[in-house]
């Protein structure tokens, strides 16, 4: 979809009364940056650019810094680090290992991508008596090393792999992509499909790693549901699990066949998906899996037209938001942007809500949704009725990068304002937009009235009508 060069950018719609009020945090070309409703810059801290980035209570931020520059296929940051308001650090991990840069160098690095979680918080973003540890507990890592698995593919792999560290950095748990490929539940052509073409590598993608925390299947007796337990989103699988803590086995699996059940069916084919996770306990909800459905492409099969040898055969061009239960796998609740007036999604390049990569979703305290359209870094929240009350462009370009992604946002996180002591609540001032057959650029003529220009066709007047019979 083309865009124009010149659109308003930062906050262009805000109904205070009706949306959850906070901080938002995310990732940007000048550093972790921080905003207020009204789109009001109030923390940048330089240096921590890799995604994701996460406000911590007290006025901390934990992110990335450094990138080991593509040699992973794809860039992982040299040092994962929490560092206060001032920008002191107070933790840092970067020991897992030794790596050699495009320069000749060979040093430690973290080659953490796309997800991380501190103790205490099973997502990484707020829930009530749910918040990350700020001064000790454990953190997941998610990260990668580079193999040979013969029982998957002969080429190198570049497989995933999650770490569990205590607060000192030893790893005290770990859990490696390649020795479960056959829980995975992949038929025999996705099967050869990955052996002769893993996604240059890369053939899994996890984009996101969490725990499921305290949740009420759990509650009932569903031992798959340990709060230990970790659920994983593959991108490139269409994937999703469950892994179970104690023994590192899936215990939960949706995907990646879609058509096997009738209510697999009805939840519809899952494309490319991130941060998929559970809904903390504590908010609307919850026990339920929230997932940002990008469609785009992804998975592995029998081949077809668009995919002669089976990778990316699934294609879809409309994202959707999905929350979903994951014991009748029934849809609870689903955000597409326009629908047709029968209540279909609008297709062909007519929809308004297609991020094809990327993008993050967040469930607030007062039932609202906080949606990351990652592509074009554009941030809505909307009521459980679809209502849009809040909505951020991002302006913050990406020095240089092609305009398919120069303002992109791989997530963002709203907190509570209390979750930075350090400043004084903002004041929250309703933003009306502008009404898009009125507004002008100023110096631009104005529209003008269509009645007074406008000419009706009279077919009654037509000379050679006995012609035309």
């Amino acid at each position: 979809m083309g865009k124009p060069d010149i659109y308003p950018t930062g906050v262009t719609m805000y109904q205070p009364e009706k949306a959850w009020n906070g901080y938002t945090v995310f990732p940007s070309e000048l550093g972790a940056t921080v905003i207020d409703m009204n789109g009001q810059v109030v923390k940048i801290w330089k240096g921590i650019k890799s995604s994701p980035v996460k406000l911590l209570p007290g006025g901390f931020i934990m992110g990335g810094i450094g990138s080991d520059q593509g040699k992973s296929g794809e860039d992982s940051v040299l040092e994962v680090v929490q560092a206060d308001w001032n920008g002191d650090v107070v933790w840092r991990y970067y020991r897992n290992r030794e790596i050699s840069l495009p320069d000749g160098t060979r040093r430690y690095a973290a080659l953490q991508h796309h997800d991380f979680q501190r103790q205490g918080s099973p997502t990484g973003y707020y829930a009530p008596n749910l918040e990350p540890w700020t001064d000790h507990g454990n953190t997941i890592l998610l990260t990668y090393r580079r193999l040979f698995a013969p029982h998957i593919s002969a080429a190198e792999l570049r497989d995933e792999r999650i770490l569990e560290l205590d607060w000192q950095g030893k790893v005290v748990w770990e859990w490696n992509s390649n020795e479960h490929f056959d829980e995975m539940g992949f038929d025999e052509a996705a099967r050869l499909a990955i052996s002769e073409n893993p996604a240059g590598g890369d053939w899994l993608h996890l984009n996101a790693v969490s725990c499921l925390g305290p949740n009420r299947w759990y509650a009932e007796g569903d031992e798959r549901f340990h709060p230990d337990n970790l659920i994983c989103s593959s991108r490139q699988c269409n994937l999703i699990f469950i892994i179970d803590k104690a023994t590192g086995h899936l215990v939960w699996r949706l995907g990646p066949d879609y058509l096997a059940t009738p209510q697999l069916r009805a939840l519809g084919q899952i494309i490319g998906q991130h941060h998929a996770h559970m809904i903390p306990q504590g908010l609307p909800g919850e026990g339920n899996i929230l997932l940002f459905d990008n469609g785009s492409f992804g998975g592995y099969g029998a081949p077809t037209g668009a995919s002669p040898d089976g990778v990316n055969r699934e294609r879809r061009h409309y994202s959707r938001v999905l929350e979903f239960n994951p014991i009748t796998l029934e849809i609870v609740w689903e955000y597409v942007g326009d629908r047709l007036p029968n209540g279909n999604v609008m297709v062909m390049g007519a929809q308004r809500m297609f991020s094809p990569f990327i993008s993050s979703v967040q469930r607030l305290p007062n039932g609202n949704t906080l949606i990351d359209q990652g592509a074009d870094g554009l941030f809505i929240e909307v009521t459980p009725d679809g209502e849009k009350v809040w909505e951020f462009l991002n302006p913050i370009s990406r020095k240089g990068a092609p305009d398919s992604i120069r303002y992109s946002v791989y997530r963002a996180y709203r907190v509570p304002y209390d979750w930075i002591p350090q400043l004084s609540r903002p004041e929250e001032i309703a933003v009306t937009p502008p009404d898009i057959e009125t507004y002008r650029v100023p110096g631009a003529m104005a529209f003008g009235d269509p009645e007074k220009v406008s000419t009706d066709i009279r077919l009654e007047k037509c000379e050679n009508e006995e012609m035309l019979q």
